[in-house]
């Protein structure tokens, strides 16, 4: 085999016996790295000498050693990024969730105010943060996406949407919460013309609904919703988008407050005063005829079903009913997150027609 190159440099060892290869375990260069083997054992290497390399019948040809610390920077960021590319595929994130199933039956029960609960013993994520929700179209890794937002007034048309998730992919598996698995909530901008619908999911994802805006103006949908990820993990979102009717837009003053108000023959009224950041108990009570109760039937869940919108930017309140009733009263727990006012519209079921009372009201 042909003579090892000798190290280069003042710190070099004098010259030995010829070698017949190369000694083991030679360091990697550096100051004053020691590089054992036959011949070198405890001899120092002077870190700004040169390192020589094999050029094969040229000779040897000296490396510098600044190139070569440069050379090994490289490859260490060359390989940590492969690294990094080899882990990621090997442990992709969790999908948050899977297509296959429309929806998951479970019971719905949870504290009263926002955050963590229950559906049928599977914790419940509340996308958003504890402000009023439904501000966005996109929220907690998922996005509404509707085909079409443009309606003539006052003509039946369609909405048709989908929801995807942070990869892009069409959401299918929900969770039937109040009932159903998606609610939909329709409302123009000055809060009149509530609507509260419940499409249908076709096996593709697009959910499809009858929708006629009655009134030219800007309008607001929200889609609220517990989507399912394939671990289980279940995740309440509001996320609202604009439809427009076009024609002269004439908005309607806000009704003054009050806590009481007569719907087809029946007088709805509520008792409690909700208050900025905290989670109030408010009770609705519908009577008929003669002031007696009216037999109020199971709707979405419960004996009625809440949904209070902020004047201004349509910010949706999270509420959240009382699974029993507090005798003829139907208690609601409603957290407000700022001053200001407040439309609520409160749906109630009687001989299995669903009326709606609407309130305004002023949060000091």
């Amino acid at each position: 085999m042909p003579e090892s190159p000798p190290l280069a440099g003042p710190d070099a060892p004098p010259p030995g016996p010829d070698l017949t290869g190369p000694g083991p375990d030679v360091a990697l260069p550096g100051p004053d790295v020691a590089v054992p083997g036959p011949g070198l054992a405890g001899s120092a290497v002077d870190a700004d000498a040169p390192v020589a390399g094999v050029s094969g019948a040229g000779g040897p040809v000296e490396v510098d050693r600044a190139t070569l610390r440069l050379a090994l920077v490289v490859g260490g960021l060359v390989l940590a990024v492969l690294l990094g590319f080899g882990l990621g595929r090997l442990n992709p994130p969790p999908n948050p969730a899977r297509t296959g199933t429309a929806a998951v039956a479970v019971a719905h029960s949870h504290a009263p105010g926002t955050g963590a609960h229950s559906h049928g013993g599977a914790t419940v994520t509340q996308g958003g943060d504890a402000d009023a929700a439904g501000l966005s179209i996109s929220s907690a890794g998922y996005t509404l996406a509707p085909s079409t937002v443009e309606f003539a007034p006052g003509k039946a048309g369609e909405l048709r949407f989908q929801i995807k998730d942070e990869r892009r992919r069409v959401v299918t598996r929900f969770a039937v919460v109040h009932d159903k698995p998606m609610h939909l909530i329709v409302v123009r901008r000055d809060l009149t013309g509530y609507q509260h619908l419940h499409p249908t999911m076709a096996p593709d994802g697009t959910w499809s609904v009858p929708l006629t805006l009655a009134e030219p103006g800007a309008w607001r949908a929200y889609a609220d919703f517990t989507a399912v990820a394939d671990d289980g993990r279940q995740t309440a979102v509001i996320l609202g988008a604009d439809l427009a009717a076009p024609g002269g837009y004439a908005p309607r003053p806000l009704p003054a407050p009050a806590t009481s108000t007569t719907v087809h023959g029946f007088t709805v009224g509520y008792a409690g005063t909700p208050a900025v950041g905290q989670s109030v108990p408010l009770r609705f009570r519908v009577t008929g005829s003669g002031g007696a109760a009216a037999p109020l039937q199971p709707y979405l869940g419960a004996y009625g079903h809440l949904v209070a919108l902020r004047e201004g930017d349509l910010g949706y309140l999270h509420v959240h009913p009382e699974p029993v009733r507090d005798g003829d009263a139907v208690t609601f727990w409603l957290t407000a997150p700022g001053p200001g006012r407040y439309r609520m519209f409160l749906d109630f079921q009687v001989d299995g027609v669903v009326r709606t009372a609407a309130f305004t009201v002023t949060v000091a």
